[in-house]
């Protein structure tokens, strides 16, 4: 890739400027010294009644200075330097190229629609000042201020979770739980078990045990195993950190729960976690490259190729930014829909929702996984989006 290539470059220069640097010090630190002895001789020459020769002094100090030869061993690790330098610019040009008009086709956008885009992304990274700006500058309606609200709220949320105030978070996941659950999250039992270690923590194992009791007992059915390894934390109170169980107390922790929070918040929101601007220029980046060179080959054939309808050559993207809006499912090889969404079994794998009733006769039996033998239960497959 060439990105590689010139980081690769980069790091080759970065290298021989560090043993230029290098060279450099040591050949000063030298000539340092042989001045600090030469002053040393003649201070202490005045310090007592012998005298010494400041000319002949001198002259002994400029031979020894002509035998560390400074030029001659700078010479090279310079030269070496220089080569680099004058090859970096080179690479840059060789890969950047200035002019990327002919690599993209000219249509015509829904500006307001790319407005919103922008204007999301800012309101997404938490850049509420610009962008309240970027809105006013592109005199857009006031309809993304509800957006710009919304997310005030997720941050509040954040910030207030990194000082392990949880208060927030739990509301927003009570007020939500109904739509939380569709979804198969946890968030709400995640919150509530960081909400109990805090108390643990604190050595208060009374207040620890009301809490369980009355705000994890309710995820006892689904979640016992997670349930019974905090409740056995009750016999470590204060001393969590030397338990079995210290891992529970790991900043890690929060971070993972406040990513689900910040994926979970944007789900309801009808955003994607990842900012759509963010998305489409790290895949712009990748793209770019390979249709670069693409359109230098066909402007040397002389032909057009913005007119064509599909590109001769593959653009490889990472996985990260392949999507497909279109399943067919594998048992019935019929394309899902609205009313037919593809549906995601416990196992991992996926099939067509009236693939599931048919082989679960109306969710009244579990039915093996036509690709793994792993047994399916039709009411733990949840929707799943592309």
């Amino acid at each position: 890739m060439e990105l590689t290539t010139i980081k690769d470059a980069f790091d080759r220069v970065a290298k021989k400027q560090k043993l230029s640097s290098s060279k450099a010090q040591e050949v000063i630190d030298q000539i340092d010294q042989e001045i600090q002895k030469t002053l040393q001789k003649i201070q202490s020459s005045n310090d007592c009644e012998s005298q010494v020769d400041y000319k002949s002094a001198l002259a002994e100090l400029k031979v020894k200075l002509n035998d560390i030869a400074p030029l001659s061993q700078l010479e090279s690790t310079q030269k070496e330097l220089n080569g680099a330098l004058s090859k970096y610019p080179k690479h840059l040009e060789k890969f950047f190229n200035p002019d990327i008009s002919k690599a993209y086709r000219n249509i015509d956008f829904d500006t307001h629609t790319v407005n919103e885009i922008i204007g999301s992304h800012f309101y997404q990274q938490g850049l509420f000042e610009i962008g309240d700006c970027f809105r006013t500058e592109a005199k857009e309606p006031e309809s993304e201020a509800a957006v710009k609200s919304q997310f005030q709220e997720m941050f509040q949320i954040v910030e207030a979770m990194k000082r392990r105030n949880l208060e927030p978070a739990l509301n927003w996941a009570v007020t939500n739980s109904d739509k939380l659950k569709p979804n198969g999250s946890d968030l709400l039992l995640k919150l509530q078990s960081l909400q109990f270690v805090e108390i643990l923590q604190k050595g208060n194992r009374d207040g620890a045990l009301q809490y369980a009791r009355t705000y994890l007992a309710p995820f006892a059915s689904d979640h016992m195993a997670e349930i019974q390894k905090l409740m056995v934390c009750l016999l470590w109170t204060g001393r969590l950190d030397r338990s079995p169980y210290s891992h529970l107390l790991s900043p890690a922790n929060w971070d993972k729960v406040t990513g689900e929070l910040t994926r979970q918040f944007c789900n309801l929101l009808g955003q994607s976690y990842e900012s759509p601007l963010s998305v489409t220029i790290a895949a712009g980046i990748q793209g770019l490259p390979p249709l670069l060179k693409f359109m230098n080959v066909m402007a040397g054939k002389r032909q057009e190729w913005q007119s064509m309808k599909q590109l001769p050559v593959p653009v490889e993207l990472d996985r990260e930014f392949q999507f497909h809006s279109i399943f067919v499912c594998p048992v019935s090889k019929e394309q899902s829909t609205e009313e037919n969404p593809p549906m995601l079994m416990s196992c991992g794998h996926v099939l067509c929702k009236q693939s599931i009733t048919k082989m679960s006769k109306n969710g009244t039996k579990s039915f093996k996984c036509p690709y793994c033998p792993s047994d399916v239960n039709s009411a733990q497959c949840r929707p799943l989006v592309f």
